[in-house]
């Protein structure tokens, strides 16, 4: 039966000779909870992309193996874990199923889905990503460089795919991660496109989506990705963490004691100069080591050079990135706030 079911992204983690049973009725989901859903109406997203990364058409009646999850996208969709298995939203084309609060006017209305029931392994227990995750290996990271931004779409992922094939070219070993974010594997390809020894996000860590975690998680996220890329023997990590610093949750992550004892260097991402400068301003207040600004600013050479009259700070194109020596001269010796 499972065989026709179209496994997400989100779900690639998933031992599928583990299901033994889709348990619908009156039960309240959460988040990271799988779900056997069919699809009721076709709207914003037209594929699902599966684990192997091909992004499938979809068609009504089709079924699909999702999971619940939170999601915060100002240019997508602002949604919740539902409170039953009623209908709801596909609100992420990597496997998010969750019901939309608001969305971004450029957005069609969502995916319509009907909750068929969650899955159950054969002890009788709700599967859930969380059984999946990675384990603590209590590794010590490599050395770590943390790229943060305004927003979405602000060149994030570009920055790190970028450095990534700098420090390759340097002669270093990368391991490349996102840290935060909402299920989906098109970051990641690229990140693996680019050099990446070892590719990882935050589902491998059990997470379907890093929307309304509390610090902890968050945290324990970047432990988890980070000590398993040392574990990996890479020499460098070069991770996302995702939308932009009035982002709740990467606020909340990236102000913390802890984030700061996780990273070496930060590099900062944007469309224009005015958040460039609203960016490294909040990095700076919070005492993180800024060692560059990128993003998709940098296609401006006005806006290159705006940014780094205003701030100071040296302002690199994605060609400067992937310069061996320009990627490995950002890249300081370990950082300890406590020897400091």
């Amino acid at each position: 039966m499972s065989e026709s079911w179209k496994f997400a992204y989100t779900t690639r983690r998933v031992e599928h000779d583990a299901i033994a049973a889709v348990v619908g009725g009156d039960h309240v989901p959460d988040p990271g909870d799988l779900v056997l859903a069919e699809v009721l109406e076709i709207g914003q997203h037209e594929r699902i992309e599966l684990v192997d990364g091909r992004r499938a058409i979809m068609f009504p009646g089709d079924k699909i193996v999702v999971a619940y999850g939170n999601r915060y996208a100002p240019d997508q969709f602002e949604a919740v874990v539902p409170a039953d298995l009623g209908v709801c939203d596909l609100v992420a084309g990597g496997g998010v199923a969750a019901r939309m609060t608001c969305r971004h006017r450029r957005m069609k209305l969502p995916t319509r889905i009907a909750p068929l029931g969650l899955l159950h392994d054969r002890g009788g227990r709700r599967m859930n990503l969380r059984d999946y995750a990675l384990p603590s290996t209590g590794h010590a990271r490599p050395r770590a460089v943390a790229v943060v931004g305004t927003s979405m779409n602000s060149g994030k992922t570009s920055t790190v795919s970028h450095m990534v094939r700098g420090l390759r070219a340097a002669g270093l070993s990368v391991g490349a991660c996102k840290v935060t974010g909402t299920g989906a594997g098109p970051d990641m390809w690229l990140m693996q496109d680019a050099g990446a020894e070892l590719t990882l996000d935050f589902t491998d860590a059990g997470y379907v989506s890093t929307s309304l975690l509390d610090l902890t998680s968050l945290q324990g996220i970047v432990d988890t990705l980070l000590g398993t890329m040392g574990a990996a023997g890479v020499d460098v990590a070069v991770f996302e963490v995702a939308d932009g610093l009035l982002q709740p949750e990467t606020a909340a992550l990236v102000g913390s004691p802890a984030f700061a004892e996780s990273i070496d260097a930060v590099m900062f991402a944007a469309g224009e100069a005015m958040g460039a400068v609203g960016g490294v301003a909040w990095l700076r207040d919070h005492n993180l080591p800024l060692v560059a600004v990128s993003g998709l600013l940098t296609s401006a050479p006005l806006a290159i050079r705006e940014t780094a009259e205003a701030t100071g700070v040296p302002v690199l194109t994605y060609g400067q990135l992937d310069t061996g020596a320009i990627a490995y001269g950002l890249l300081p010796e370990r950082r300890s706030l406590l020897a400091a």
